[in-house]
């Protein structure tokens, strides 16, 4: 069964890449495609820059970093990152999206895992992470290390993009018949609101110590992006414990590994992404948004009782976070078909069946 709108599986990206839609200068990587999603690689370049930009209508890119650059830094075996600089790196894929075809990116999640602020951006653009329909020309990557400095080089994957065509997201109507019928969050009474449904935070901690999550230390040595089970997790992260209480005090710019109270469920006809709660409700954030792809969480992909990892910022006071305060919903969305692999078993995908975990870079000591 297929559909007129919404998401592009695995089988129609990797259909784009056939047509010249989609255009790389080199043959895509065999994990590249994901069931949702496409992930996006760093070109050869990168241009250190003064500041973040917007392009804006009426001009390339390009023509930005000619004015911004402090200089260029080559990728190819290999660079540094350093934190509270901001970068931009040409990517390998480049777009020549139909009329009807628009798309949108996100920081792929042991990105995000790793507090590397990362933002797609377009010739001409006017909104970070959104490609409009029809849209032809490069991609670029702004990357900003927050906590830990990063190695990168010609290749790594640090942002994913999804396609799609129409209106894909479900009524608050639709998603509460889909969790009626698919449980989409461990919820008894689940929290529909806004187009999206809630996700809370779990501070009771796991294990015998109660822990709850992690703290990012300062100093550190480099996390090198393309190296798994790499670096002791000691080295760059504080254990968090409950100690019987159930809050947490968040400090200022502090970067915290958290996870959510309920399981998450995608099922494999919808794609979902986790959009921070209204910052009205506090000075707090989880501070990347993400994508689900189908299958995460689902049972017959391996995935019973998958939660959310989230990553989490106070900004400018301290802030009591408490079990069971909503920090985030997830927003469905109808794929255009059911997908050839689903997250999870399929792919030997990193974080499926998670509960608190770091990124797939630390190795438990």
């Amino acid at each position: 069964m297929s559909r007129e709108t919404g998401i592009l599986a695995d089988r129609a990206i990797a259909a784009l890449f056939a047509s010249g839609r989609l255009k790389s200068e080199r043959p895509l990587d065999e994990d590249q495609i994901q069931p949702a999603s496409l992930d996006l690689r760093l070109s050869a370049k990168a241009f250190r820059v003064r500041a973040s930009f917007m392009p804006g209508p009426a001009h390339l890119v390009a023509d930005k970093l000619d004015r911004l650059k402090l200089h260029v830094i080559d990728l190819t075996d290999g660079a540094v990152l350093e934190t509270g600089c901001v970068y931009i790196v040409p990517l390998m894929e480049s777009l020549a999206l139909p009329e009807n075809m628009s798309a949108s990116a996100n920081p792929k999640s042991s990105t995000g895992r790793l507090d590397i602020f990362t933002r797609v951006i377009t010739d001409r653009a006017q909104e970070f992470d959104k490609i409009p329909a029809g849209y032809s020309g490069p991609l670029y990557l702004e990357i900003s290390p927050r906590t830990f400095p990063i190695v990168v080089r010609r290749g790594s994957r640090l942002s994913q993009i999804r396609f799609r065509i129409g209106h894909s997201v479900l009524s608050e109507q639709e998603l509460l018949a889909l969790h009626e019928s698919d449980v989409l969050v461990a919820s008894e009474r689940p929290n529909v609101t806004g187009g999206g449904i809630a996700l809370s935070i779990d501070l009771k901690g796991t294990g015998p110590d109660g822990l709850i999550g992690y703290r990012g230390k300062h100093h550190t040595s480099v996390v090198d992006v393309d190296k798994k089970a790499e670096h002791p997790v000691f080295d760059f992260w504080e254990p968090l414990y409950s100690r019987g209480r159930d809050d947490l005090i968040l400090d200022p710019d502090e970067f915290y590994i958290l996870v959510s109270r309920e399981a998450v469920h995608v099922p494999p006809l919808y794609a979902a992404e986790m959009t921070p709660f209204d910052p009205l409700v506090g000075e707090f954030r989880v501070h990347y948004a993400g994508f689900f792809d189908p299958g995460f969480g689902h049972a017959s992909a391996g995935g019973s009782g998958s939660r959310a990892v989230l990553e989490v910022r106070s900004h400018e006071v301290p802030f009591i976070l408490e079990h069971g305060q909503i920090v985030g919903r997830l927003i469905y969305e109808h794929m255009m078909e059911r997908p050839d692999g689903l997250y999870g078993l399929d792919l030997g995908s990193n974080y499926q069946a998670q509960g608190l975990k770091l990124s797939k870079h630390f190795r438990a000591e």
